[in-house]
Formats: C-alpha cells, sequence, structure tokens
C-alpha cells in the first residue's frame, strides 16, 4: 500500500471504539495495534485517544486526525478501482477533438493501432477548426482536445504539450530541397506558394513569419483542408508551409521533404493535448491519454533526430492553467 496500515488500524479503533475489538476485525494482534496508536500519538505530539474504562474515544486533536485518514483511505481506493480498471479495461468509449491538420495527420495512425491493441474501447474522434478546438472539451461535449496553439484558458488542464515548428515543405526534386539543412525564406518566397487560408491558426503563424518582408506575398491558392495543400505541392503548384508531423507519412515514403526556414524566421506552435480542469478521466481515457503521449513523445523523437524540430525539454507539464 501507499499508505502505512496504521491508517486501517486507527479507522477501525475508532468505529469500534476498543482495540480489542479492532484486532479482531482485522486478524492482528492487539499488541501491534496498540503500538501503531503509540507510534502515531509520539509523532503527534499529542494523544489522539482517551482512554476510557471501557475502551477509547477520540480526542480533539483524534477528530480532526480521522477526518484525514477516512479523506486518504477513500482517495486510495478511488487509485486502486482507476488503476485496476488500466491493467484490464472491459469496455469503454473514449472522446476528443482534434484540429483538421492532425486529423489528417498522425492522429488516424495512432487511433488505429490504439484500436488493434484495446478492441473493447470507442473512439470518437471529432475535428474542429483551431480557434474552437477548446470549445468541445469545456463544454463537455468530449473529454479530451489535442491541437495548436491553444490558449491559456480557465477550466482547461494542460496534459502536455510539444514545440513544432512551422517550416516549408517542397517536393522531393525540387531544388531547395537538394541544399538540405534549414532553407532561406527569401528563396521561399520566390517561390508560387499554396497557403493555409485566412482565419486559420496556421495562417496566423505564417503571417507572423512573412510579417518582416519588404513586400506582400500572394499565394497562388488559398485552402483550409491540409490534404489538399500537400496534394498541390506534389502536382508541383507551389510550396506550402506545415509543421512536420503534417507530412510526416509523406516523407516517410519520399512524396514530400521538409524543411526548417533558417533563422530569424523560425517560428514554434505549441500543440498541446488538454481536458478541463476538474474532470477526473476515467479509465479507458486515461490508458488512451498515456497512449497519445507516448506515441507523439516517439514521433517528436523521430522529428528531433532529422534536426526538424529542436529538442523538447519538459514536454509533460502536468497541471492546471
Amino acid at each position: 500500500m501507499l499508505h502505512s496500515r496504521k491508517l486501517q488500524y486507527i479507522d477501525e479503533i475508532a468505529r469500534c471504539g476498543s482495540i480489542r475489538k479492532a484486532a479482531a476485525r482485522l486478524n492482528v494482534a492487539s499488541s501491534a495495534i496498540n503500538r501503531q496508536i503509540l507510534a502515531l500519538e509520539e509523532e503527534l505530539g499529542v494523544p489522539i485517544f482517551e482512554r476510557m474504562p471501557r475502551g477509547l474515544r477520540l480526542t480533539a486533536a483524534g477528530e480532526l486526525c480521522i477526518e484525514h485518514i477516512r479523506e486518504v483511505l477513500k482517495a486510495y481506493d478511488k487509485l486502486e478501482t482507476r488503476v485496476r480498471g488500466l491493467k484490464m479495461p472491459q469496455a469503454g468509449r473514449v472522446s476528443m477533438v482534434s484540429t483538421v491538420g492532425l486529423a489528417a495527420g498522425p492522429m488516424p495512425e495512432i487511433v488505429a493501432r490504439f484500436v488493434e491493441r484495446h478492441p473493447r474501447i470507442r473512439i470518437q474522434l471529432a475535428i474542429d477548426g483551431a480557434t474552437t478546438t477548446a470549445n468541445p472539451v469545456l463544454s463537455g461535449e468530449v473529454e479530451i482536445g489535442i491541437g495548436f496553439n491553444i490558449p491559456a484558458t480557465p477550466g482547461l488542464r494542460t496534459l502536455a504539450s510539444f514545440d513544432i515548428p512551422i517550416g516549408v515543405v517542397l517536393p522531393p526534386d525540387h531544388r531547395l530541397a537538394a541544399e538540405g539543412g534549414p532553407v532561406d525564406l527569401a528563396k521561399v518566397v520566390q517561390e508560387p506558394l499554396v497557403l493555409a487560408q485566412p482565419g486559420m491558426s496556421l495562417r496566423t503563424m505564417i503571417n507572423l513569419i512573412l510579417a518582416p518582408l519588404p513586400v506582400p506575398v500572394e499565394p497562388v491558392v488559398e485552402t483550409g483542408a491540409p490534404e489538399t495543400l500537400r496534394h498541390l505541392v506534389k502536382r508541383g503548384t507551389g510550396l506550402t508551409f506545415l509543421n512536420p508531423l503534417d507530412v510526416l507519412g509523406e516523407c516517410r515514403r519520399g512524396e514530400l521533404v521538409f524543411r526548417p526556414l533558417s533563422e530569424p524566421y523560425r517560428r514554434h506552435q505549441p500543440m498541446k493535448i488538454f481536458t478541463r480542469a476538474r474532470a477526473t478521466l476515467d479509465a479507458a481515457a486515461s490508458l488512451f491519454v498515456e497512449f497519445l503521449l507516448t506515441e507523439l513523445g516517439q514521433l517528436v523523437a523521430e522529428l528531433e533526430a532529422k534536426g526538424h524540430v529542436p529538442r523538447q525539454t519538459g514536454t509533460a507539464a502536468i497541471g492546471r492553467e
């Protein structure tokens, strides 16, 4: 147990009013229980039981102590139940919302692998725009959210965050792809560009990247669908700006090339996994979050090895915002 058995001993004595009765119920020696009481009273510096002719009665300090003990025992029982659920989840349902880019990128493969391992757990994956990803979580429609540039919001708790840079995506036979390493933005904007449409969180980041340039950039195509941007780049229509998770599959297959931007134009998007601040995830949701963090951690490590993202420092920022 995480806690000494003395907590159970003292709780039982308080219920029975007698060391002898408590010992009989717990099937332990009376002397062992008495030693635990004396040890705790010595530690606290005050008696917790008043010795009466026919038993024991809680003192004022004992009343405070037993209230705390029962809260601890109740919390531990709840923990045991949740841990058992993680070991053997019989069934369950997980609901989450993802931004469009992630839903079109790594999420399908992650969800598929999870379902293969846990076929009795059902997944509900909603897709939303980056500006409203937090809303379904705040309203309780879904348990978990994942997205980019999610601001600190009262009522949301961040489970983990990763810094993912925006970079240029090119066809593998493009002259800039052959150079290797970070790409100079001045060279990129000389090419035709296909960009996320205005109003999207990604386009806001792209506009910040392009803002220092002396002349405005006019894309040949604007769209809200990341898969369309990827297809247009493959087709040779133009280059685009995405994050490396958006194109990880295509880069692995040699269909596209991702290059980070050179300084001072490099910008990062914080990717957050979050839930409601006061929500308690059940066994199925906790299991899925653990799996999701492991999978994303492995993807980010792969991107780190390629030099596409900076080395992450503290990606599991557990806490409330």
